[in-house]
C-alpha cells in the first residue's frame, strides 16, 4: 500500500482538490483504511522528489529533461523538457528502475486515476502523456507513443491538443477525440475511471467526455501512473504537476 503525504483531501469539481464527479464512487477512505479493499497510489509531493526517494519514481532523460521541486505552496514538481530540440525530454513512471507496476484492470474491479497540472513555455509542444502505462523508459519517442499498454492524455502535434488514447498489447485507439488544449500555465485536472475491462471514461475538470474507449483498446496487464514531457521545439515546456493518484478497489 503507497501513501504519501497529501494536503488536497477537498472533494470538488472547482478548486484545488480531486473532482467529485470522477471521485464521487470511489472508496478512498475504505481502500485507505482496509488492505482488503484494494490499494493506491496518491502524491501531492509534500515529500519531495529527492535522492531518498529514488525507488519512487524511475526517471528517464530522452537526452534532455529534469524531474525537480518548485518552489510552491503545497507542494509541485516539474517536469521540465529542458531542452529547445524536438523529441528531448523527461519520462516520470511510478515504478522500482524496470519494475513495480500496481494498477491491472481485471474484470469486476474499477480503478480511478487523476492528475492536476499545467504546462508553460508552450508555444510549441509539450510532447505530452500523461496516465497509466506499462513500464517504459522511452513512451514517447520520435513523436510516437511506443508503448503497447496504456490509457492517458496525449499530445504529439505541438499544439497542446490533448487526445484520448487508449492501447492493450498493441491495438491501439483508432477513435481519437480531443477533450482539452492545454493553456499556457493554466492548470487542468485530467482523470479517468476504468470499468473492469469494458470501459473507460475520460474526465476534464470533472467533468465526463463522451468518447470512451473500447475494450479491444483496454489494457489487461500490469500499469503505473506516468507522465512525459518533452519539446515539440524551439521552446523548452515544464509541465507542473501539483498531484496524483489512483485507487483500485479489489472485488475479485
Amino acid at each position: 500500500m503507497g501513501q504519501f503525504i497529501t494536503t488536497h483531501e477537498e472533494i470538488s469539481n472547482a478548486g484545488r482538490g480531486p473532482s467529485h464527479e470522477l471521485w464521487g464512487d470511489c472508496p478512498r477512505d475504505e481502500i485507505k483504511n482496509d488492505f482488503s479493499a484494494g490499494w493506491y497510489f496518491e502524491d501531492d509531493f509534500m515529500n519531495g522528489i529527492g535522492t531518498t526517494d529514488s525507488a519512487r519514481y524511475a526517471i528517464t532523460n530522452a537526452t534532455a529533461g529534469t524531474f525537480l521541486m518548485d518552489d510552491a505552496q503545497g507542494g509541485v514538481a516539474l517536469a521540465d523538457s529542458a531542452s529547445t530540440d524536438a523529441t528531448k525530454g523527461i519520462n516520470v513512471q511510478l515504478a522500482d528502475g524496470s519494475t513495480g507496476e500496481r494498477f491491472i484492470p481485471v474484470a469486476n474491479s474499477d480503478i480511478w486515476f487523476e492528475a492536476r497540472v499545467k504546462a508553460a513555455d508552450m508555444a510549441t509542444g509539450p510532447e505530452f502523456f500523461l496516465g497509466l502505462s506499462e513500464i517504459s523508459e522511452t513512451i514517447l519517442a520520435s513523436s510516437l507513443n511506443t508503448s503497447a499498454n496504456h490509457i492517458g492524455f496525449e499530445s504529439v502535434s505541438d499544439n497542446g491538443v490533448l487526445l484520448i488514447q487508449g492501447e492493450k498489447a498493441g491495438t491501439r485507439n483508432s477513435a481519437l477525440d480531443s477533450p482539452h488544449t492545454l493553456v499556457d500555465d493554466t492548470y487542468v485536472k485530467l482523470g479517468f475511471k476504468v470499468t473492469g475491462v469494458t470501459k473507460v471514461e475520460f474526465y476534464v475538470d470533472g467533468v465526463v467526455k463522451a468518447t470512451q474507449l473500447a475494450t479491444a483498446n483496454i489494457p489487461i496487464l500490469a500499469l503505473t501512473p506516468s507522465l512525459v514531457c518533452q519539446s515539440g521545439g524551439t521552446t523548452d515546456p515544464i509541465v507542473h504537476i501539483d498531484w496524483w493518484a489512483a485507487y483500485q478497489e479489489y472485488r475479485l
